[in-house]
């Protein structure tokens, strides 16, 4: 089941709700009691197994061109 991550207008908590896709758009309540909420907008990282089809045996660039131009 999704994680949905909120911050409370009121107090300043962050708190996270556990609710299928279909109801994602519903506000939630801060676990103070505070019905004036907002859903953050999270962040997912998918991970996988190495060695599979398409996994580069390059090193990941990185830096302020893509890691072309050595920086």
């Amino acid at each position: 089941m999704p994680r949905y991550e909120f911050r409370c207008r009121a107090c300043g908590a962050t708190f996270e709700v556990n609710r299928p896709m279909a109801r994602a758009g519903e506000p939630a309540s801060c676990p103070e009691g505070h019905a004036d909420t907002v859903k953050l907008l999270s962040t997912v990282a998918v991970t996988g197994r190495g060695g599979g089809s398409g996994a580069s045996s390059a090193p990941a660039g990185g830096g302020c061109c893509g890691g072309g131009c050595g920086c």
